[in-house]
């Protein structure tokens, strides 16, 4: 089954888990994985889908090992074990990340629809990822919204300052990229 194929299944299947009108674009996730701090070496990925931005992260040179993703879809699970055997894949939703998998990681890049989700939904997932993040690390986040994805009484009770990419055009339909980190005092 293709990429694309298996990608409209789901859609059709599961359109809340899925949440997106096709995979991600090559435009799209080179600017997700160059949001990576260059001194990161240990990535988890939130909602990877069929692993277009997995595989942009690879290529920047983080080693297959130290690559944690966080995938609920078994169709997507299965195609991103078998795309890329040496990387681990949690079918487990991400706020997983506080109890199943690495105690440390140097950034998380998420896919995952956080528009759609509920308040306490939101508050897991970045509650998680920052009990993993050192001190340092980043959240990035992509978005087809016009506003951050990230409620803002969330962020602020998290103490999170983030920045803003200018729009990818070249994605169905555009979308922007959100960097979250710790506020510095």
């Amino acid at each position: 089954m293709t990429e694309f194929n298996a990608f409209a299944a789901q859609l059709l299947r599961r359109p809340r888990q899925v949440s997106a009108l096709a995979p991600s674009s090559p435009s799209l996730c080179q600017l997700m994985a160059s949001q990576l701090p260059r001194w990161a070496r240990r990535v988890a990925e939130f909602g990877p889908g069929t692993g277009n931005i997995t595989r942009e992260i690879l290529k920047l040179g983080i080693a297959p090992a130290d690559l944690f993703l966080y995938e609920l879809n078994p169709v997507f699970c299965r195609m991103l074990r078998d795309r890329h055997p040496e990387v681990t894949v949690f079918d487990e939703p991400a706020e997983k990340l506080a109890s199943v998998g690495p105690q440390h990681v140097d950034a998380v890049v998420s896919g995952l629809p956080l528009l759609s989700m509920t308040a306490s939904q939101q508050e897991a997932i970045l509650s998680a990822a920052f009990s993993r993040l050192g001190p340092d690390g980043v959240y990035i986040q992509f978005t087809y919204g016009l506003f951050s994805p990230v409620r803002s009484n969330i962020a602020e009770s998290l103490g999170l300052e983030f920045t803003r990419s200018p729009r990818v055009w070249r994605n169905l339909p555009p979308a922007v990229v959100y960097v979250y980190r710790r506020r510095r005092n």
